[in-house]
């Protein structure tokens, strides 16, 4: 991980009242849609003079980023997009939510959403530190209200060959079993295959991130090195007899581009990049593009 934080400037958001130490909404506070937050984003890359990011998000946190990579195509670089469901709830979801929320609590709805019922019939330590988490934040009633606003979220639209589609390299994760796995695997269905990476980590539950974090780091390397991007992790792996894919559960590429060849075409575009720490203090200069995750 540190070979890509030294190359980068990170860049993390919460959605309004998810930080540490968030003060409660009142009582009627009109809570931003997921449309309404992905109109935030110009604003933060403004504060930071960000001319592009490539952006990674979970779950919610994907959707904004999918819908703002949706609108603003020329400050995309590339998006990492984990557990995304870029379609609206139908009557039916909406009905089974309505349901739910009669005999189950909020955090338990929300672990339900997160992990598959596996991973809450096993009571994993992770589960139990999520569940004492919601239980016991001061803030949970700003999580409800987010939570509200994912399940109102609009329909991308996403259509491959259409107008509708990223510009980007993209790269889909999910994990096998996971509660969005068929949302995940629609999703890819949608997108340009020569732009699209689609890793699916079996035994990772329904967050990889957390479970599999060593794989999807190792994952992510790559996806940047197809970009264009610190090409010498690449060099040193293959001369220490690594391969890419023994690092990685199941990566789907399109039926004849490779996963580094996926956007050698905007490999000689220019990009507005920062400069990395190492290069400010006088040594070898690496150019960095801001990377911005949103949480879920």
């Amino acid at each position: 991980m540190q070979e890509i934080v030294k190359n980068f400037v990170v860049v993390h958001i919460d959605a309004p009242g998810m930080e540490d130490g968030a003060p409660v909404f009142p009582i009627g506070y009109q809570y931003p849609s997921l449309d309404q937050l992905a109109d935030m984003i110009p604003c933060i890359l403004q504060y930071l003079n960000f001319t592009s990011i490539i952006g990674i998000g979970v779950g919610a946190g994907a959707y904004v980023l999918g819908r703002y990579g949706l609108s603003h195509v020329d400050t995309v670089e590339g998006l990492v997009l984990i557990n995304i469901d870029p379609n609206a709830k139908g009557w039916m979801d909406w009905a089974a939510h309505k349901l739910t929320g009669l005999t189950s609590s909020i955090p338990e709805m929300i672990l339900a959403h997160l992990f598959s019922q596996e991973e809450i019939s096993n009571n994993t330590e992770l589960i139990q530190q999520r569940r004492e988490a919601l239980s016991t934040a001061p803030n949970l009633s700003n999580i409800q209200l987010y939570w509200n606003s994912y399940n109102s979220r609009r329909d991308l639209n996403l259509e491959r060959g259409g107008d509708v589609t990223f510009k980007c390299p993209v790269m889909l994760v999910v994990g096998d079993q996971a509660p969005h796995e068929d949302a995940v695997v629609e999703c890819n269905s949608k997108l340009d295959p020569t732009q699209t990476s689609f890793l699916k980590m079996a035994d990772s539950g329904g967050q990889p991130q957390l479970t599999q974090p060593g794989k999807l780091t190792e994952a992510f390397k790559y996806f940047v090195q197809g970009m264009g991007y610190i090409p010498h992790i690449l060099d040193r792996k293959l001369s220490q007899g690594s391969v890419a894919s023994s690092c990685m559960t199941r990566l789907s590429r399109s039926r004849t581009a490779s996963l580094t060849s996926a956007a050698s075409g905007d490999g000689n575009r220019s990009r507005s990049r920062t400069l990395s720490q190492s290069s400010e203090s006088g040594g070898p200069q690496t150019p960095a593009v801001p990377t911005m995750e949103v949480s879920c």
